[in-house]
């Protein structure tokens, strides 16, 4: 149980994140999904896990082997830096202390048997480093990535309804119906997550971030100098569907297909919104746009210092011709 006694400055500052992180949530996703409960709430990517093949399976394994199974995660494995895409993100790992990497790594491995792979991990060797970001862009971009604008829209949606416990509620009425596992009774936030502690509130704020793929229990990263970060379990407003076939995706491949189809909605779709939007890094976003755009499916025009993308006829003919909704949504 963990115990943090909030004072005024956190409280003046408590707020939701605006958006997901791709790393931190694919680094929850590796555990959450094993917990029956977490696939069911989340079935698309639960059934992509399960069924990788080939290099995706290559890379759950090594991040399998890399991190515990269940409970809690090194504390730099979740960055509050690096929202930008997944490159971002590894390169917020890459940037913590090895003295840190070291510290936090060993204690996660206090009950694992020690291997040579997890003993290099732990001293932040840089190939190893390297292994595990390699793997981790790996499954994000099969497992993840397909299903990211419905996970986006979770988020916005369950802070959506929090915004409105706030305005009727008042701030006890939003602490207090955040999640079972959550209780308000002032000056202490307690959450039944995974370690035990009674700290002071950083007088940086609380930061709330509802997710599906938070696992059984909420998550809690308390670092000085930073807001306190709260990831807590929050159930899909639809169920996403694993069991209806992605004609698109078999063509283009899940994430192309989720590029295709987010540049055929409305807005300005520059090179760096797509990859935010998707839950990729700009490169990787520039490099399916361009794949498109040679296919005839898109046309890009430039803008000033961006790229302007927006779907042809070819590609809306393509997509009227039974591919245009999203797969997994009821």
């Amino acid at each position: 149980m963990l115990r943090l006694r909030l004072g005024l400055a956190d409280l003046c500052r408590v707020r939701f994140a605006d958006r997901l992180h791709p790393v931190g949530m694919s680094l929850l996703a590796c555990q959450a999904l094993h917990d029956a409960d977490t696939a069911r709430m989340t079935p698309g990517p639960a059934a992509d896990a399960a069924s990788a093949s080939g290099p995706v399976r290559s890379a759950a394994s090594v991040l399998r082997h890399l991190l515990p199974a269940r409970g809690r995660l090194p504390d730099f494995l979740t960055p509050l830096d690096g929202l930008e895409s997944v490159v971002a993100g590894l390169e917020a790992i890459r940037a913590a202390p090895v003295g840190r990497i070291r510290a936090e790594v060993t204690a996660a491995y206090a009950q694992l048997p020690a291997t040579p792979l997890r003993r290099r991990f732990a001293e932040a060797d840089g190939e190893t480093m390297e292994l595990f970001g390699r793997a981790l862009g790996t499954w994000h971009d099969a497992v993840l990535a397909p299903h990211w604008a419905d996970l986006t829209e979770a988020h916005r949606h369950h802070v959506a309804g929090a915004t409105a416990q706030l305005a009727t509620h008042g701030l006890d009425g939003l602490l207090n119906a955040l999640h079972p596992a959550i209780r308000w009774e002032a000056p202490t936030l307690t959450v039944r997550t995974w370690w035990s502690a009674s700290l002071p509130g950083t007088g940086h704020g609380l930061l709330l971030l509802p997710s599906p793929l938070a696992g059984p229990h909420p998550r809690v990263l308390v670092e000085p100098g930073r807001p306190v970060l709260v990831v807590y379990p929050a159930p899909m407003p639809h169920l996403i569907r694993a069991a209806t076939p992605d004609p698109l995706g078999r063509l283009l491949g899940p994430t192309r297909a989720a590029v295709l189809r987010h540049l055929a909605g409305p807005g300005r779709h520059t090179t760096t919104a797509l990859g935010r939007a998707v839950g990729i890094s700009t490169s990787s976003a520039s490099e399916h746009a361009g794949a498109l755009r040679a296919a005839g499916l898109i046309a890009s025009v430039r803008d000033g210092g961006a790229v302007l993308h927006r779907v042809t006829p070819l590609g809306t003919e393509l997509l009227d011709a039974g591919y245009a909704g999203s797969p997994e949504r009821a």
